[in-house]
């Protein structure tokens, strides 16, 4: 499709020479839920070379509702987040190398992607994820853009290393910790608005337009008409032990790091063992239904359900515990089914 991109060149601030920046350039997307899978479209639309996915989650009816790469065919299968993004996206863009991935994004798995990659958007929805992003990000010095929404509300910033204030910077200075969880619902506007700055100031990035870099921390709420622009220089911290001028990384050291997660806006624990190793999933299904537990399975994943306790266990022997947000009892059940 030689015209594939031709009104996107057409735009002066990208042409030719920025197609091409663009298409050679490696994008990680940290999440693929509502923000995940609307920037992914953008991008893989727009033609960027790699894009490399991680989530951790699957596709769940109530998603449908503003996660746009998602049909009610995933939810049936329960195909895991990241699976069903990479098959949408190959089938939008053959063009582009598309890798899913199927799990937590954690240090260990951010750094082996640092190298080789130009960008890195969060789309996740929590802050200890975001944490280890913004210290990875500031030891490779990856340009990444953070991004929030709930209800009607939504945020957005672009974060340079050695140029703008980092996150943790940032959490000094504006009240952004509310925006972890989704309980206050959702409307699909707000996710489209956010992923509108986010994935315009990832186009300028990649055609490496820094003049055009949006330098403000942008939040907006459309149910009541309100929009502000922050300036943000002056939140710079010197002695941030993240950007500052001696860094340690602290969100990097597994000692701050739960293996042990209540996901948020839902009464579902995540259990992380300490080392990730494959599990056998058929092997394991036989197992938890000599249990009674009713069982369904795909390649990715099998979900156990008995009354009122259900759960899904991955390849990767994570867990999600739903009906819950007693750790101590989630642990119980994970160890008792898999100890």
């Amino acid at each position: 499709m030689n015209d594939r991109y031709s009104r996107q060149t057409l735009f002066p601030p990208i042409g030719q020479p920025g197609q091409e920046k663009i298409s050679s350039k490696h994008v990680v997307m940290i999440g693929a839920g509502a923000l995940g899978s609307g920037n992914a479209e953008v991008l893989v639309r727009a033609g960027v070379g790699r894009l490399t996915i991680i989530d951790r989650d699957y596709v769940e009816g109530s998603n449908l509702q503003r996660q746009q790469l998602y049909t009610e065919e995933d939810v049936a299968e329960k195909l895991p987040k990241a699976a069903a993004a990479e098959k949408r996206l190959k089938a939008v863009n053959s063009e582009v190398g598309i890798r899913g991935i199927i799990g937590d994004a954690t240090p260990e798995v951010l750094a082996e992607l640092a190298e080789g990659t130009d960008l890195i958007i969060d789309s996740t929805d929590n802050f200890e994820t975001r944490m280890a992003i913004n210290d990875i990000a500031q030891k490779y010095k990856i340009p990444w853009i953070y991004g929030a929404c709930v209800a009607s509300f939504g945020m957005s910033f672009t974060i340079i290393p050695g140029e703008t204030p980092c996150l943790n910077c940032l959490l000094k200075t504006i009240p952004i910790q509310g925006m972890t969880c989704d309980t206050g619902g959702i409307i699909g506007p707000a996710v489209q608005m956010v992923i509108a700055h986010q994935t315009a100031e990832a186009l300028k990035v990649l055609v490496e337009d820094w003049e055009a870099v949006r330098t403000s921390f942008v939040s907006f709420d459309l149910w009541r008409n309100q929009y502000s622009s922050m300036k943000m220089s002056r939140a710079k911290d010197p002695h941030c032990l993240s950007c500052g001028d001696h860094p340690e990384y602290p969100y990097l050291n597994a000692d701050n790091r739960a293996k042990t997660t209540i996901l948020c806006g839902r009464d579902t624990v995540q259990i992380r063992p300490p080392h990730q190793s494959g599990v056998n999933l058929q092997e394991m299904a036989g197992r938890i239904k000599a249990l009674g537990y009713e069982v369904k399975g795909n390649p990715y994943l099998i979900s156990a359900e008995m009354g009122p306790n259900r759960f899904v266990l991955f390849q990767d022997g994570r867990a999600l515990i739903h009906g819950t947000k007693d750790t101590a009892q989630a642990k119980s059940l994970y160890n008792r089914l898999l100890g």
